[in-house]
């Protein structure tokens, strides 16, 4: 799905709702962010949903309200899409801390009842950086976190968040050779 398909879904999923279902406010990150943010454009085949926006703050998404449930199955449906093109697969993230400012780095766009707040570029770095070296400087999510162009104190500060998530010495090598190659990407011609 291009950034089009990803909101021309979401407002399909916000007009069922607005059939069955009270308001709903989900934080999204990954693909579907940098694809509306206009970060990139490559297409992703999901929604990651992280959390649940409620007045008490940031939530675990899940379980998923059952009337959201049925209108992404519905769309998913009709717009020919997988039956978790809408996940929470990455809320799993949540249990080791989200990086620091999370909930002022939304873009919140409105689909009838249904708000998504889609992360930011500072949260998309960290994410990116924690992303790429839990799978080493090769991947995708290299590319993504290139995409974004993080400065080098960007980069400093998003690793600081990111070294919480793995204490491993291991971990924390990939992750400076994912900030060197950055680094390197971002000054060869």
């Amino acid at each position: 799905m291009t950034g089009a398909d990803i909101e021309a879904a979401l407002q399909a999923v916000g007009d069922l709702l607005a059939e069955t279902g009270p308001p709903i406010r989900l934080v999204v990150v990954g693909g579907a962010s940098l694809s509306v943010g206009g970060w990139v454009a490559r297409a992703t085949t999901d929604v990651d949903v992280l959390a649940r926006a409620t007045a008490a703050g940031l939530v675990h998404p899940d379980p998923l309200p059952d009337a959201l449930v049925r209108a992404a199955a519905t769309v998913a449906r009709d717009f020919r899409l997988a039956p978790d093109w809408l996940n929470t697969h990455v809320a799993l993230q949540r249990s080791q801390g989200m990086p620091p400012g999370l909930a002022r780095d939304l873009d919140w766009r409105t689909y009838g009842p249904l708000s998504v707040g889609f992360a930011g570029r500072w949260t998309l770095i960290a994410l990116k950086l924690f992303a790429a070296a839990d799978r080493g400087p090769r991947n995708v999510r290299v590319q993504d976190l290139l995409a974004l162009r993080p400065t080098d104190d960007e980069l400093r500060t998003a690793a600081t968040w990111v070294r919480t998530q793995d204490a491993s010495p291991v971990f924390a090598d990939l992750l400076d050779d994912v900030i060197r190659h950055a680094q390197r990407q971002r000054t060869d011609p």
